[in-house]
């Protein structure tokens, strides 16, 4: 098996390029000669939803083939080559409350490439205060909830004595909510923090820096229901839900060799650069998929791609009205890299006020800088030649004021901040400064949003959907993909009637 797709690139079961042959009908995988046949499924999509179905279909007997309109696994969280390094399109985070993601970390073998903090602790530098740059933390104490974090908002030095009272009366009220409501579906979170006394600077300080990078929006462009789910599960559901977690490896080793070792081991056939092109029932009740050169027949189908592509591939019927998931919006995140020639971030991360910049984090290991190149990544890190250096990612969510700037005016921009940031960046050298674009990366959560998100089942017997944008209960972020891949191969199980089990514990 390859990293870059190529023998993975063919007709499934055939060795033989999707490009090179004739449009054939062929059964699918799971077919058997003789009395009987196992069932089969297509799921079109290999980012994290699919590759999820994927995995819980074969464990479950059925045969699949997974289609990817890419040459690489990963959907929309994954790594490519600049140079000799390796490059994370963007920096990706979970929570030990994502007990999803976790699960696939630990299905695809990669939960100690991606550990969790000890204990929740965020520094949170200021810049903008009238008495010079000033250090905080968002960290929490061995207490149960919401104790854990008393100390933390008690000594917060972004906020004032009143603010931070008015925090702890808010959260109290927050803990209260059902995040499943409708009605809070339909307000924005800035309204509701409004109407609990959060002035603007506690929203900036603290509802916000929690908040754009989790749902991708600020607060009053946010549905209140996702809010409410993100800091009640995150924050006030258990003292160590909020602890951080993030490859130390690049992503692609995760999301794309990994996955496609463990899905290789259960049979199931990947077939890169192959997108589906028409989906339609065939004259037995069962399902055609129309990839180029080919046609597979399949008893179940799992669409696990954007909510564009699935419109765009959906039978006539399968939902009342398709047009609604058009109404999705989608919201961008820009990233940014900055290669310096010497150390000038001693912290794996912080988040800044008071400067444009969001969140910052030290890639330097995982990217293969100090070894010279990519090569060698080892669990244990480190080894190799050092090259010396440092590499910082900037994530910026909710980039819809800069998504299209030139490379130009971005690093005209936000070099000189990270100089304000990091005093040791003063006067350093800037090996490479490039930048990363998801103009698409995340479903906006806009206020309404619930309402037009699907669920797993279609009107469409035997055609299921997957995707972070679907109705989770989740904002877009990995563990809402994971879930919905749980969701979709559980309902398709059914409907095959295979015998499964939740792979989560807390949904039995």
């Amino acid at each position: 098996m390859t990293t870059d797709g190529s023998e993975r690139n063919t007709v499934p079961g055939t060795g033989v390029p999707a490009a090179e042959t004739g449009r054939a009908t062929r059964p699918g995988a799971g077919d058997t000669t003789g009395g009987g046949r196992r069932p089969h499924a297509v799921v079109v999509g290999g980012g994290l939803a699919g590759i999820t179905t994927a995995l819980r279909l074969a464990e479950s007997g059925v045969g699949v083939t997974l289609l990817e309109g890419r040459p690489r696994l990963g959907g929309l969280a994954f790594s490519f080559r600049r140079g000799d390094l390796t490059v994370d399109n963007g920096q990706h985070v979970y929570l030990r409350c994502c007990t999803a993601y976790r699960w696939f970390l630990d299905r695809v073998d990669g939960a100690r490439l991606a550990p969790l903090q000890d204990r929740l602790d965020v520094p949170v530098l200021d810049v903008a205060h009238p008495g010079g740059p000033r250090l905080g933390r968002i960290r929490r104490d061995a207490l149960p909830v919401p104790l854990h974090l008393a100390r933390s908002l008690a000594t917060y030095p972004h906020l004032s004595l009143a603010e931070r009272a008015s925090v702890g009366r808010a959260a109290l009220a927050l803990k209260k909510l059902d995040p499943a409501d409708p009605a809070l579906d339909g307000i924005d979170f800035a309204t509701w923090l409004g109407r609990h006394g959060q002035s603007p600077r506690t929203v900036e300080a603290l509802w916000d820096l929690v908040g754009i990078p989790t749902l991708n929006a600020p607060a009053p462009q946010a549905s209140m229901g996702l809010a409410a789910m993100v800091f009640k599960t995150g924050l006030l559901s258990e003292p160590g839900a909020a602890d951080i977690g993030w490859a130390h490896v690049p992503l692609g080793e995760l999301h794309d060799t990994r996955a496609a070792k463990e899905l290789d081991a259960l049979g199931v056939r990947t077939a890169l650069r192959t997108k589906a092109e028409r989906i339609s029932r065939t004259d037995d009740g069962r399902w055609a998929v129309d990839v180029p050169g080919e046609t597979i027949t399949a008893d179940a189908v799992v669409l696990a791609v954007p909510q564009q592509e699935t419109h765009d591939l959906l039978p006539e019927g399968a939902l009342d009205d398709p047009d609604r998931l058009l109404d999705i919006a989608t919201a961008p995140i820009l990233n940014l890299h900055v290669v310096y020639d010497r150390k000038v971030l001693r912290r794996p991360f912080f988040t800044a006020l008071g400067s444009p910049v969001q969140w910052v984090f030290d890639r330097t290991d995982s990217s293969g800088l100090l070894r010279g190149g990519p090569e060698g990544h080892s669990d244990k890190g480190g080894g190799g030649r050092r090259v010396g250096g440092q590499y910082l990612a900037v994530s910026q969510s909710a980039a819809q004021d800069e998504i299209d700037e030139p490379v130009a005016a971005l690093r005209a921009k936000y070099l000189p901040e990270l100089e304000r940031l990091l005093p040791a960046a003063r006067g350093a050298g800037i090996r490479d400064f490039f930048v990363t674009r998801e103009r698409t990366a995340t479903f906006a959560p806009t206020p309404g949003v619930g309402r037009l998100r699907p669920g797993a089942r279609t009107r469409a017997p035997g055609l299921f959907l997957a995707g972070a944008w679907t109705a989770t209960g989740w904002p877009a972020t990995m563990e809402g993909a994971v879930r919905s891949g749980f969701s979709a191969a559980g309902a398709a199980l059914s409907a095959l009637g295979r015998r499964h089990d939740h792979p989560l514990q807390e949904a039995v």
